[in-house]
């Protein structure tokens, strides 16, 4: 008898994963850039700065939603 070998790792499965865990942050860390570029131009104050903050957190959750829900409707049961 000879033993079966084992799985190969599927490569684009484990960089789609990895690049979930970076969705939320860059998401975040584009609308304080962007919110502050606009607050020092137009002298808003902190107002653009929080907007665009908020706006960046609400994206990068949508995208981290969507993705995992991806995810799991492309995992079959025997993965």
């Amino acid at each position: 008898m000879t033993d079966p070998k084992p799985p190969r790792p599927n490569f684009r499965k484990i960089a789609e994963l990895s690049s979930i865990g970076l969705m939320l942050p860059s998401s975040i860390i584009v609308g304080l850039f962007l919110g502050t570029l606009l607050d020092r131009w137009l002298g808003t104050g902190p107002w653009l700065l929080l907007t665009m903050t908020v706006l960046g957190i609400v994206s990068g959750l949508l995208s981290l939603f969507r993705a995992l829900s991806k995810y799991s409707k492309d995992q079959s049961p025997d993965d």
